[in-house]
């Protein structure tokens, strides 16, 4: 055989043509896709938010979780990595990522910022959707 003329074996582009190559292509890598910034709603209803308080800090995850409440039928449990309740995303702003989480999109959230407010937990957190 000439060497300007050079046998396929199987790993170029006529193998993966034709299924036989073995060609990795790689994946898309993974992105977090920020949202919206919000404040976690209900936690003045959460009995132990001061002992929780005490363990986050800027830029800790918190997961969603979607939640049949008859109070809202759109409700999104916030918890701490830990499995710790902290709160609700706000029933104003949880009708869009209601909808993506129940398509099956995962979203969680980062802690923007805290501060007590009287005897009330303000927590702020950037919503991202994991892509």
């Amino acid at each position: 055989m000439s060497d300007l003329v050079k046998k396929d074996d199987g790993g170029g582009l006529l193998g993966v043509l034709h299924g036989t190559g073995g060609l990795v292509v790689p994946k898309p890598f993974e992105r977090e896709i920020y949202l919206f910034t919000t404040h976690v709603a209900g936690t003045t209803h959460v009995d132990n938010i001061f002992e929780i308080e005490k363990h986050l800090n800027i830029d800790d995850k918190l997961l969603f979780f979607r939640e049949d409440n008859p109070h809202d039928e759109k409700a999104i449990r916030v918890e701490t990595l830990q499995k710790e309740k902290v709160g609700y995303v706000p029933r104003g702003d949880n009708a869009v990522f209601s909808r993506l989480m129940d398509a099956g999109k995962e979203l969680y959230a980062r802690i923007k910022d805290k501060e007590t407010v009287d005897e009330w937990l303000r927590i702020e957190m950037d919503i991202y959707l994991k892509d």
